[in-house]
């Protein structure tokens, strides 16, 4: 501590790393929530944030709440858990996703997180090494981009294609990939996008980076919510192609996010992850993190071996009709354009043409006058690396969904350039 001038100077601040890599989905949420008009009377219509939960057609099912509730009342899970996660829950997580895999995982594949937040937060850690980089889609999860910068891991970004239903631009790939890159992110299904990548799609990302010796990210916190015509195909299925992360959760598919109940799986029939020291590197992050509530985990078996087919179905009516309408009224709105149909996930991305808009300088000057002349809410497409496009949520009620539009609409006759 220095004292000059009559003024104590501290010997600490802040870290300017963090206020670089502060962007985050919450963070510009809560900064047009800020500029709501207090004296608009008409309910906020939230179309920036994927948490459908506050709405009555978005409970999840009764079992899990049940299943929490047996497990606490157990006294079995009052302790904290084991470092990777309860044995019970662990092996509850591999049967549930080698269902879907040519293979059997094991238990020993599996390790339990404060949701996937805490997912992406753990591999970017133990990835970070000087000089490496990681391939990141754009648009893509910000949540990415900040952990990578917090990290020291340089963020090199690959395009997704909107006119080919956002699939990964390979050229782009393959020209940013060096010796130094260490792995790729993919979204599937995807959130900012909504699209599902195919069969053959996911066949041709996982033969591409075994070319390039790095393996697949593949987040699947949406994993099986698609409605469209592509069905959900797991990257775990080319584990033996390419080593395979995949980070997941129940906070989607059962809709409970603030559950923070998620997962890494390595998916690696070769036992690459194994040999190269990066699962020795998960396991000594875990051990000086935080674990996820020992009482979830009690009941995660009970809700994933349990959990009946007809709440899923039901989930998925709800959000095909919601794309539907999403897909029909951007067609009546002439500065928007949704240039692929969302086909899963819980969000889409449509294109946001400023020359028909008078007095619009971007995507964020839009979102803030939107939120104080018609109390909406829709996330800037800046906001996962897309600058003047929009990610708007369809899962919220239909009623609403199709108020928030309207409100949209109107919007854009107050501000059309006049011929």
């Amino acid at each position: 501590m220095d004292s000059r001038n009559g003024i104590k100077k501290w010997g600490f601040q802040g870290n300017p790393e963090l206020n670089a890599s502060s962007i985050s989905v919450r963070g510009v949420l809560n900064q047009l929530f800020e500029n709501l008009d207090k004296e608009d009377k008409r309910p906020i219509i939230p179309l920036g944030r994927a948490d459908p939960t506050a709405f009555p057609s978005y409970q999840t099912t009764r079992l899990a709440p049940d299943a929490v509730a047996d497990a606490t009342l157990s006294y079995n899970f009052n302790s904290y858990p084991p470092t990777l996660g309860i044995a019970d829950a662990r092996r509850a997580v591999a049967e549930h996703l080698s269902k879907d895999f040519p293979y059997q995982l094991s238990p020993d594949d599996v390790y339990l997180t404060v949701g996937c937040t805490q997912a992406i937060e753990i591999v970017v850690s133990v990835l970070a090494r000087p000089n490496a980089n990681i391939l990141l889609p754009r648009p893509g999860y910000p949540q990415y981009e900040a952990r990578t910068s917090c990290s020291n891991l340089e963020a090199r970004h690959f395009d997704l294609i909107p006119e080919r239903g956002w699939e990964v631009d390979f050229d782009s790939v393959e020209a940013l990939a060096d010796e130094n890159t260490v792995a790729m992110v993919i979204i599937n299904p995807n959130n900012p996008c909504g699209n599902v990548f195919t069969y053959q799609h996911l066949k041709k990302i996982a033969e591409t980076a075994s070319k390039l010796g790095i393996f697949v990210i593949s987040d699947e916190v949406y994993g099986h919510l698609v409605f469209g015509s592509n069905p959900f195909v797991p990257m775990g299925v080319f584990g033996s192609t390419v080593p395979v992360l995949t980070l997941g959760s129940i906070s989607k598919r059962w809709l409970v996010p603030g559950w923070r109940l998620g997962w890494i799986v390595t998916c690696d029939t070769n036992g690459i992850f194994q040999q190269s020291g990066f699962v020795e590197g998960v396991k000594n992050y875990l051990d000086i993190t935080t674990d996820p509530p020992t009482n979830i985990q009690g009941a995660l078996s009970q809700i994933l071996k349990h959990t009946k087919e007809d709440f899923f179905s039901k989930i998925l009516i709800t959000l095909r009709e919601a794309a539907d309408i999403l897909y029909d009224r951007i067609k009546e709105i002439p500065c928007l354009t949704c240039p692929h149909k969302p086909e899963g996930s819980m969000v889409a991305l449509v294109k946001l043409n400023l020359p028909l808009l008078d007095g619009i300088i971007d995507d964020v000057d839009f979102c803030i006058k939107l939120a104080k002349e018609e109390s909406v809410i829709v996330l800037p497409g800046i906001t996962v690396g897309l600058k003047n496009w929009l990610r708007i949520t369809t899962a919220i009620e239909h009623s609403s969904l199709e108020d928030g539009l309207g409100r949209i609409k109107a919007f854009y006759h107050r501000h059309a350039k006049k011929e």
